[in-house]
């Protein structure tokens, strides 16, 4: 018994996986691809992730008290799993870190952008720009101004959620 508690993971890193399942699954759904246009491209499937976790990790993070340590195991479970998706794709182990580290720069760049991108809301050329920048970077054609209207939707669908939900790993998610 004592041994099941030791071992057992902290209620706020188990919701942290449950999130990211939840953020894989919508990164996923064909509907990014075939509709809004996403480039179905290792680099287009990154950032559309990328931009799910974002979104997660902003709402746990605007109530800082109760998400904050949520947000961090959802962050260190996206790193993980990026780790792991690395060495799948044959990345020699020397390499993993760099390669790593160039992603955690970009995560961490893409935060920053899009938190500026939405404090010029509700303007959204910011927003559309940074969209093109990013997940239409490899696209022939881009509609930024729907992508953006997506994002817009799932991050107040977000903030409409009790934290209490999203604090239990459950998200929903508006359709695309």
């Amino acid at each position: 018994m004592l041994f099941n508690r030791l071992f057992r993971p902290r209620p706020a890193k188990a919701v942290g996986q449950e999130l990211y399942l939840r953020v894989v699954d919508q990164s996923r759904i064909p509907a990014l691809y075939a509709e809004l246009g996403v480039p179905d491209t290792v680099e287009g499937r990154f950032e559309v992730y990328t931009l799910h976790v974002v979104l997660v990790i902003e709402r746990l993070r605007a109530d800082a008290e109760q998400g904050a340590e949520t947000s961090q195991a959802l962050f260190d479970t996206y790193v993980t799993s990026l780790d792991h998706a690395l060495r799948e794709m044959g990345v020699g182990d020397l390499s993993v870190g760099k390669k790593m580290r160039k992603l955690g720069e970009a995560l961490f760049g893409r935060a920053r952008s899009y938190e500026t991108a939405f404090h010029a809301l509700p303007a959204t050329e910011l927003l559309e720009a940074l969209l093109i920048r990013t997940i239409f970077a490899q696209a022939e054609e881009a509609d930024a101004a729907r992508l953006a209207a997506y994002v817009l939707e799932q991050r107040a669908a977000l903030a409409a959620q009790p934290l209490e939900r999203l604090l239990a790993g459950d998200i929903d998610w508006k359709p695309a």
